[in-house]
């Protein structure tokens, strides 16, 4: 039953306060097509039909899948503490801690998580949090734009395509511009990103650049020149952005260690399972220097009156949750429950066990990778990667959809994400981590073959 404080007189006397008629009139500025118009539900159901629908409709997942699926979002072991300690009521159910009298459990684990992010990623300060790692990477190009005054960013076709994606929809209401930067087309750099492009780019004197964003692994999980991509972004006046998977920072170089400005990624693979594709948490780095910009909230770690250890949240002002016209972004919610996963699977794992994984990873990515070219699926890019890589399948959208019915998620078809790009239109990006099992590969690798061979009979 359908329960509201007003009464049928009390909103009318608020409509002709505000001079109209009806509520209905109150989104006449939505075409007429777009408005809500209902919601057709079925009849009500007893507790044992619903239960037998839902579980009618959770048997037609496939869970019995050998997955060589990544593309930003990764399998990975996750410790049972993890889920243990999130279960706990006070954790499960808090939320926004506008008040630290009452909160101090919740406003510790936030400043936990930012501290150990802080550490892995190498830069001073990190936020808690963002929606994922899209939100994320959309809004430190923002804040390149207000810290530079500019208008313009640069953004590498090496970034995620759902990342450019959002970012290019948070420009749009901003009237914000964001060009580009093409792949190297072949040779040994063939899908990382295109120096001399980027370099051409920053020198137009009429668009001067506010940021350069890259990734580093790129989505088409080749290692990036970061060191010099910053090199070339600072001689310009720009910000560095590195689009970060979290992971990997365990054996690559990190942001702060090729002077990034600020760090956006995902911190799924940091013990948040996949779970159709949410919640996961953005991160969001950067330099002491601009955390007057960045978005999100800061708890700070203080003393009270009596001396006592106390957590705050801090440099945060009201206008980032009502005054939207003056704030520096909109990202009110809080994502505290799944920062809160990633600081204890860090805490758990540890740095060398983090390091494990990556490494574990890698090994079995280049397990797969001889698999794979010993029945004639080669890589599409001769540069280093770390745990991920496109191969060439002719028909690859076609041989996916077969290997699914064979138990093989064979990865990604590039050219469902990448439809522009005509050197990827015969291309699986394919991933393992820690988890993928010599099994899985030999699975994989016989039954692509199979699929090769009679292709080229």
């Amino acid at each position: 039953m359908a329960y509201g404080p007003h009464t049928t007189e009390d909103r009318a006397r608020m409509l002709e306060t505000i001079g109209v008629r009806s509520v209905d009139d109150l989104f006449a500025d939505i075409p007429a097509p777009l408005r809500s118009s209902g919601l057709a539900l079925p009849p009500p159901e007893s507790e044992a039909e619903l239960t037998a629908r839902l579980t009618g409709l959770a048997n037609r997942n496939r869970v019995d899948l050998a997955s060589f699926l990544g593309a930003g979002a990764y399998r990975h072991f996750t410790p049972a503490v993890v889920d243990q300690l999130l279960l706990r009521g006070e954790l499960y159910t808090a939320y926004t801690p506008y008040q630290p009298e009452i909160s101090q459990g919740t406003l510790q684990t936030i400043y936990e998580y930012q501290s150990l992010v802080a550490e892995l990623i190498g830069l001073d300060v990190a936020s808690a949090s963002h929606y994922d790692g899209a939100t994320a990477t959309a809004e430190a190009a923002l804040m390149t734009c207000r810290a530079a005054r500019r208008e313009r960013v640069l953004v590498g076709r090496g970034v995620h395509p759902h990342y450019r994606q959002t970012l290019l929809t948070y420009f749009g209401g901003a009237s914000l511009t964001a060009d580009d930067i093409p792949f190297v087309a072949d040779g040994p750099a063939a899908g990382t990103t295109d120096m001399a492009a980027l370099e051409r780019m920053l020198a137009d004197p009429d668009h001067p650049v506010a940021g350069v964003v890259v990734a580093n692994p790129n989505f088409l999980g080749l290692l990036e020149p970061m060191a010099e991509i910053g090199r070339l972004a600072h001689a310009a006046g720009a910000l560095f952005v590195s689009v970060v998977e979290p992971v990997s920072l365990a054996v690559l170089a990190t942001p702060g260690e090729y002077g990034a400005d600020i760090a956006a990624g995902d911190g799924q693979p940091l013990g948040i399972p996949l779970a159709y594709g949410g919640p996961y948490l953005g991160i969001l780095a950067c330099r002491e220097d601009l955390v007057r910009q960045i978005p999100g909230r800061l708890v700070g770690m203080t003393r009270d009156v009596d001396g006592k250890r106390a957590f705050v949240m801090t440099l945060r002002a009201r206008e980032q949750d009502i005054r939207r016209e003056k704030a520096s972004s909109n990202i009110c919610t809080n994502q505290a429950l799944c920062a809160l996963a990633a600081a204890i699977y860090l805490g758990a794992m540890g740095p060398h066990g983090l390091r494990d994984v990556a490494a574990l990873g890698a090994a079995r990515a280049a397990e797969l990778e001889a698999a794979l070219a010993a029945v004639g699926a080669h890589r599409l890019h001769p540069g280093p990667y770390l745990n991920e890589f496109a191969v060439r399948v002719p028909n690859a959208p076609a041989v996916h959809a077969r290997l699914i019915g064979r138990g093989i998620l064979a990865g990604l078809p590039l050219a469902r994400v990448i439809p522009d790009d005509p050197s990827l239109a015969d291309a699986l990006l394919v991933c393992a981590t820690e988890v993928t099992t010599a099994d899985e590969i030999a699975a994989f690798a016989a039954a692509l073959g199979e699929e090769l061979a009679g292709a080229a009979r």
